[in-house]
């Protein structure tokens, strides 16, 4: 029964329970999964199952379109600078009024007025010289007032005929200045044809004038019909030089309209958005999808929207029901998953930041797994599936992996289409995974692990396709099953790409080593190794003699052996700090520093090998699983030889009684906790004890393991690692054959025996 009073066993369960709170938002619960995928193919068709209106995205944008096309441009305004041309037309007409011959005319207004060059000191019929022509004659004499008079022009009456053309022209001007001139560029660059409303503005506070292109194009306006033909009847004088003075205008005058590009944009958005939105009616029963049809945009935004709409009137109650199952659903696959991990992966129970990351990783692999499936291009839930499977068998074990993929997979499938087809791709692919992950001798590995799970994808994927559609025939005549089955497995091969190259951040967060890394820590190049082997050569040699027998001790027992030799390399690193109070470190003729010290302080030394080694593997960066064997190895086993010692001095004299308490001679521990401690414990114990036989017979080897194995067992310390009585008997037959091997004897030669 679990002891619920126990506040640890009740802060876990409350670290379960606010995963599964966090998991039914992540899966949102309450509501019904929305079931159809981009590129699926319902055989049997989609009814609609509640009445609904949807917006009619076609007709409703082919109204704003028209509606938008009637909206005007708008231009900006500037008054037309009538003095200034006045002016120029003034001194223009002076110019020729003041000329005593056409060739007097200066250039510029003979170009402005469109007028005909002449050859300068030629008159009129003199041979070679341009004759003026009939417009040219009518400006020049109409300026200079030459019908007036026949006597020649007098000043006066040129002065008058001036201002009367003047006159005029400011009629014309007060024309030209509504709605205003537009740049000829403009029209050709925006492509403004004959219908093309325009909307002038003057001033922000005074309504837009709408008007035509005819309305603003100077040249259209001169032309036969124009806005200011009617004005030439007005304007007698001007009318007689009518083509000189357009030309005149089209050389002077320059637009006054600037094309208002934010606030034609601004009137296209309020046309847009005042245009009603047109609904589509379904009712109950509608086909939505024919038996068949592929699922595009169209077809899931259609059932989409009713989708929403029965959801929306889904009563409060049913949702609690859901919410409730749902709930009920996850606390049955917590507890299975706790069953399990109680029972084989107590560290990971019993310590809150383990625990933390496990369920952290399953919400995170769900968010995931959920937030991909909204997308129609991404549809990569298989990604977290697969990546998780694969972590959690390199991390921890093969079953384990298995057990995480199952509930991961239930999650999404329950979070997402709700089909068994998506379960068993998922469950096949992480399966497909975790078989290949017994070890993990290179990255490599890793890569090769997702190509064959995406080979599996692509298998499973489109025989889930062949089953739903029951016709062989979709493999070749259905490209898109092809596609999606082609991108679920390139998903699956990114999944093994991205295992490998987050492998370094997943030991440090999960607190375990792969074999990667115990491949690269085994090298004995390394910093602490060779510290050990200069400065404790005879623990270096012990550690070598350890790791040997260790590992097929280990693999005996289906343990991790790689872990267990490189945990034996490191096991005894803390001695190099005092080598010399260890005895296997000590030379023929030397005299042992523990002679001169009291029991106590001797244990304490001895004793300070294990915290002195974890110092030295965190300051150099091991890992913990590495660590674990250096703080487990001795576990909490009596340090024999000193605390009888103790004992015998403590004997008959009253003083020294409390010196030699058993406590004080016990090594901290902790007890091993796993089955590659355990293995460590009795391989370190047998080996060192083996050096003290004088004649290491198999018989006697034997016997010494026996008891070593039974002393460690009969000390409970076994009570908290998971080996079996039957694994002890395994590991304790495997250390006898080893050490058989090691001393077997051998054949003496004529010499030795004669010596």
């Amino acid at each position: 029964m679990v002891p619920l009073r126990d506040r640890g066993v009740l802060a876990r369960l409350s670290l379960c329970l606010l995963a599964i709170v966090i998991l039914s938002f992540v899966v949102r619960a309450w509501k019904t999964p929305f079931a159809w995928r981009y590129g699926d193919r319902p055989a049997h068709g989609i009814l609609a199952t509640v009445d609904f209106q949807r917006i009619n995205s076609r007709e409703t944008e082919r109204r704003r379109e028209q509606t938008a096309e009637r909206v005007p441009l708008h231009f900006r305004r500037e008054p037309l600078p009538t003095d200034t041309l006045t002016d120029e037309l003034r001194a223009d007409f002076l110019a020729i009024a003041e000329s005593m011959s056409l060739d007097d005319v200066p250039d510029d207004v003979r170009t402005a007025f469109a007028l005909p060059a002449t050859v300068k000191g030629g008159g009129a019929g003199v041979s070679g010289a341009a004759t003026p022509t009939e417009k040219y004659e009518i400006l020049y004499r109409l300026v200079r007032a030459e019908d007036q008079t026949t006597d020649g022009v007098a000043e006066q009456a040129r002065i008058e005929r001036v201002a009367g053309l003047l006159a005029e022209f400011d009629q014309l001007l007060r024309v030209l200045n509504r709605p205003g001139i537009i740049e000829p560029e403009t029209v050709t660059r925006r492509q403004l044809g004959p219908g093309q409303r325009l909307a002038i503005e003057n001033d922000q506070s005074e309504p837009a004038m709408i008007a035509g292109i005819g309305d603003v194009d100077l040249a259209t306006m001169m032309k036969p019909g124009g806005r200011i033909a009617a004005t030439w009847e007005s304007i007698p004088l001007l009318a007689t030089i009518r083509p000189s003075m357009e030309s005149w205008l089209s050389a002077r005058v320059q637009p006054t309209l600037t094309y208002d590009r934010a606030r034609t944009l601004e009137a296209l958005r309020e046309a847009r958005d005042n245009v009603e939105v047109v609904y589509e009616k379904w009712y109950q029963g509608q086909v939505l999808v024919g038996p068949g049809e592929l699922l595009g945009e169209v077809e899931l935004e259609l059932l989409w929207e009713e989708y929403a709409e029965a959801e929306v009137q889904v009563p409060f109650y049913l949702r609690l029901i859901r919410t409730g199952t749902v709930v009920l659903m996850m606390i049955v696959l917590a507890v299975i998953n706790a069953a399990y991990l109680v029972r084989n992966e107590p560290r990971l129970v019993n310590s809150y930041s383990r625990l933390s990351v496990y369920l952290g990783a399953m919400i995170l692999a769900v968010g995931v797994g959920c937030w991909s499936t909204g997308s129609p291009v991404l549809r990569a839930e298989v990604v977290p599936a697969v990546v998780m499977a694969m972590i959690f068998a390199v991390a921890y074990n093969q079953i384990m992996g298995a057990l995480t993929a199952m509930t991961i997979s239930l999650l999404l499938t329950l979070a997402t289409s709700g089909e068994l087809t998506e379960f068993v791709v998922l469950i096949s692919v992480s399966a497909t995974a975790v078989i290949m992950l017994s070890s993990v001798p290179s990255r490599s590995t890793l890569i090769k692990v997702g190509f064959v799970t995406g080979i599996a994808f692509f298998i499973v994927d489109c025989g889930m396709g062949v089953l739903n559609s029951q016709s062989l025939d979709i493999i070749w005549s259905d490209g898109r099953l092809l596609t999606e089955a082609g991108k679920g497995a390139a998903w699956c091969l990114g999944a093994g790409f991205l295992v490998a190259g987050s492998l370094p951040f997943v030991e440090r967060v999960f607190g375990v080593v792969t074999d990667i890394s115990l491949l690269e820590m085994s090298d004995i190049s390394h910093t602490l190794l060779q510290e050990l082997v200069r400065r404790a050569p005879g623990t270096y040699n012990h550690s070598i003699s350890v790791a040997t027998i260790a590992e097929t001790a280990a693999e005996a027992i289906g343990a991790n052996g790689l872990l267990v030799r490189v945990g034996a390399y490191f096991h005894d690193i803390g001695k190099m700090l005092k080598p010399e109070y260890f005895v296997e470190n000590m030379t023929e003729g030397m005299t042992s520093r523990h002679a001169d010290l009291a029991p106590a302080m001797s244990t304490l030394i001895i004793i300070g090998h294990v915290k002195d080694g974890v110092d030295l593997a965190l300051e150099h960066h091991l890992p913990q699983p590495i660590i674990d064997f250096i703080e487990q190895h001795h576990g909490t086993t009596l340090v024999q030889y000193f605390y009888h010692e103790a004992k015998k001095q403590a004997e008959g004299n009253s003083d020294h009684r409390t010196d030699a308490e058993e406590s004080s001679f016990r090594y901290p521990g902790p007890k091993p906790q796993t089955r590659e401690a355990g293995v460590m414990m009795l391989s370190d114990a047998v080996e060192s004890a083996s050096r003290t036989l004088s004649e290491p017979t198999p018989r006697r080897i034997e016997t010494l393991v026996h008891k070593i194995t039974m002393d460690k067992l009969l000390d409970g310390q076994f009570e908290e690692s998971p080996l079996t009585l039957g694994e002890i008997h395994t590991i304790e037959e495997s250390l006898t054959q080893s050490l058989i091997a090691i001393y077997h004897g051998r054949i003496k030669y004529p010499e030795q025996r004669s010596a």
